[in-house]
């Protein structure tokens, strides 16, 4: 009987152990890889002021595992060359994971506001719709800052709007940046982002495993951007979808292990 009992047990925790295995399995198959670690297939690049397509001086490059963000043919001067690397396809809820972090100097030229600073665009415009001339995309972005290694705080996760408004604590909000909640991270440590966008209802921030700033109903208004299409920039409308885009601005960065979960056909059910 006892040896019966023990049979029993194995054969159970065999069973529990293979429903958890495929478990695992299920959850890893949801998550898409948007890098392929090898080439930039399936992104596109769009720097100020060149056509979308042209990855100029090689910006936006593949080093060992990771997109890395450099602008050492760039010349005497950043010259304002602001850019941004898209993946080219749109999505509207979803759950994005990945991890950054900056390495090297500002580019000589690059405006002093841009030091550590870099992010992730989303429900961005199409970049086939900017004009060569536009700077930035009408878009929201999760914002990343490195601490200065000044003792002072300076956050990560924060929220930028070009060409956008949001909706922060049920107020709408006109600020172009806020700041989130998230500690200050020196050095050039890797730092791991989420970001869990619900079309144009809810949007959640999260750095390290903590959500660091929640905000909602993103729209199409406000200023920052210029030279736009105004065909594009219909203020008031709704911002249900769009493009994700990692940024250039002036500092190098690096970016791996971006992970997407599509989210739309569980908001439906």
């Amino acid at each position: 009987m006892k040896i019966k009992t023990k049979i029993l047990c194995i054969l159970g925790l065999g069973l529990l152990a293979s429903s958890f295995t495929l478990l695992s399995q299920k959850q890893d198959e949801e998550w898409n890889p948007l890098f392929n670690g090898k080439d930039l297939s399936g992104w596109t690049a769009k720097i100020y002021p060149y056509e979308v397509g042209e990855n100029y001086a090689n910006t936006f490059r593949v080093e060992g595992d990771v997109i890395q963000v450099n602008y050492d043919g760039y010349g005497k001067s950043f010259d304002n060359r602001f850019g941004h690397l898209y993946y080219n396809i749109p999505y509207s809820h979803y759950h994005l994971k990945l991890e950054y972090r900056f390495i090297g100097d500002l580019y000589h030229g690059a405006p002093s506001y841009t030091l550590r600073n870099s992010g992730v665009m989303f429900h961005s415009q199409d970049p086939k719709t900017m004009p060569a001339n536009q700077d930035w995309p009408i878009s929201v972005e999760m914002q990343f800052l490195g601490g200065l290694s000044d003792g002072k705080i300076r956050t990560t996760g924060n929220m930028c709007s070009p060409g956008t408004h949001i909706y922060y604590k049920d107020e709408l909000l006109e600020t172009h940046c806020i700041n989130s909640t998230s500690k200050t991270y020196d050095g050039d440590q890797w730092v791991k982002a989420e970001l869990i966008v619900l079309g144009d209802s809810i949007i959640h921030h999260i750095i390290e495993g903590d959500t660091v700033l929640s905000y909602s109903k993103p729209h199409i208004g406000g200023q920052v951007v210029n030279n736009f299409d105004p065909r594009i920039k219909i203020d008031g409308t709704a911002l249900k979808r769009g493009f994700i885009a990692l940024q250039s601005e002036g500092q190098p960065v690096e970016f791996r292990k971006l992970l997407l979960k599509d989210l739309s056909k569980k908001t439906k059910n």
